[in-house]
């Protein structure tokens, strides 16, 4: 039997979540737009989901646009609030481990002429911020922080920099896809006016995220048609299953959100103490969330382990960055030599991981590093 230890790539889909879901793939399958009984009963759920993602981050439900997904929000909440920026305010800032959606958004906005400014991150991964200080000025329209980073998964402290990103004047954004439903997240002592979230990290369906904004924060569309979300501001026929499946899953995260957070400390104790040594932790050991372990084994390839230890799922970087075969920016932005990235390992667990899934992870782990190593010696 497989082990499953990559939380951060997607997670399952909870069961609950997906009796939610079940009545729209027949019964209510009618185009939640329509005028008659059956689009009514397929968009019956939407308020209800609304609230539920909402209640997350503790805003109202008229703050969630349904997206398919985090990438989707991200990119609108970037171009659309850099391309409605008033004049004089032509820069963006953000961070060199964010999101590879994220930077690329920025860079294809710097083409586009906009001023770009990526700050450094410290050895801890954590946001420099004397670097931010020194960033914000007049011109900066946006300021785009992720919450929790999705390679090494350490914590930003957003309340710190919001309140600094108010006080300038500019609009701020997180990308909290991989916080949503793991960490207490408010928008108002966070000082947030963006923030971007995803389904399938929180055991809900791939294809649904959602962006919260703040009432009276301007965007541009970036989706044109029939207007159907947002005011105007996102087209697209919305899918009554796959929000139907956010809300159930958010609603799920927010009553077990301690009980997995517990389980995820002792599971990354007991990974710790079981590895062999010498390792590397990458990110910062506590203000991190503990449901991810980002560690690097000295002179160890990394994608030949993952070959040794077939029955484990784990990977050697992002899932986005592994399958179009780069490197990760996130371990580059933290210092680490081409050969560390090399021999460098992301694990993750979850809500249905068990005591024996870590055992026995770790002794594959073991078992493979040990084979690489006595062939070195």
């Amino acid at each position: 039997m497989s082990i499953y230890l990559d939380y951060q790539a997607t997670t399952p889909l909870d069961p609950v979540v997906a009796d939610a879901m079940a009545p729209y793939w027949e019964d209510q399958y009618g185009n939640p737009h329509s005028q008659h009984r059956h689009g009514w009963q397929a968009a019956a759920g939407f308020d209800k989901a609304r609230t539920a993602v909402a209640a997350l981050v503790g805003a109202p439900a008229a703050w969630t646009i349904f997206t398919s997904g985090a990438t989707e929000a991200n990119n609108l909440a970037l171009k659309g609030a850099m391309q409605a920026a008033p004049p004089g305010r032509r820069r963006l800032v953000t961070v060199a481990t964010e999101h590879s959606c994220v930077l690329e958004s920025a860079r294809w906005l710097e083409q586009q002429g906009f001023e770009l400014t990526v700050l450094n991150v410290e050895p801890s991964g954590l946001l420099d911020m004397e670097a931010l200080d020194s960033a914000l000025a007049d011109d900066v329209a946006l300021v785009s922080v992720m919450a929790v980073n999705n390679e090494i998964g350490v914590i930003q402290p957003l309340a710190e920099i919001g309140r600094r990103v108010r006080n300038a004047g500019a609009l701020f954004h997180s990308d909290a896809a991989q916080a949503f439903g793991k960490m207490p997240l408010d928008v108002e002592a966070m000082s947030l006016d963006l923030l971007s979230v995803s389904g399938h990290k929180i055991y809900g369906p791939k294809g649904i995220g959602a962006l919260l904004l703040r009432p009276g924060t301007r965007l541009a569309p970036q989706m044109h048609g029939g207007g159907q979300e947002g005011d105007g501001l996102r087209s697209g026929t919305l899918a009554p299953a796959l929000i139907a499946g956010l809300g159930r899953a958010a609603e799920q995260a927010a009553s077990l959100m301690a009980e997995d957070s517990r389980q995820a400390r002792n599971f990354f104790d007991l990974m710790l103490s079981l590895l062999p040594k010498p390792f590397q932790v990458n990110g910062d050991t506590e203000r991190r969330l503990h449901a991810n372990l980002n560690v690097t084994f000295p002179g160890i390839d990394s994608a030949r382990l993952l070959m040794d230890a077939r029955r484990l799922s784990i990977s050697s970087g992002a899932a986005c960055a592994g399958s179009a075969g780069r490197k990760s920016h996130v371990l580059a932005a933290l210092g680490l030599s081409d050969a560390e990235m090399r021999g460098t390992l992301r694990m993750g667990w979850g809500r249905f991981t068990v005591e024996a899934d870590i055992r026995e992870a770790a002794s594959m782990i073991a078992d493979a590093v040990s084979r690489q190593r006595q062939v070195a010696a």
